[in-house]
């Protein structure tokens, strides 16, 4: 038998989420640059994570309105089959 303890792919998500940025934080911390190379290292990976979450959420807004799309096509011709059965039904 199956038991949901709570824990869905969002929170397994984000916990490995974490865990990846946790990771980064101590390898800097321990990465023999000077603290300039880290910083601009960081500015660029900040830039690039930025970018590549803009991009991601560009995606995301297709797939949505794509969805939606489909969604209301989907309920209009269920609304059209429905007619039509009950306009042959009354015949």
């Amino acid at each position: 038998m199956a038991r949901d303890d709570g824990a869905g792919a969002g929170s397994i998500l984000l916990a490995s989420i974490l865990g990846a940025v946790s990771g980064a934080a101590v390898a800097l911390l321990y990465a023999p640059e000077t603290g300039r190379e880290t910083r601009e290292y960081l500015g660029e990976k900040a830039r690039e994570g930025r970018e590549k979450a803009t991009e991601a959420t560009e995606r995301g807004r297709q797939a949505l309105s794509q969805s939606r799309e489909t969604l209301a096509h989907a309920v209009e011709r269920g609304r059209e089959a429905y007619q039509q059965a009950r306009a042959r039904e009354n015949s």
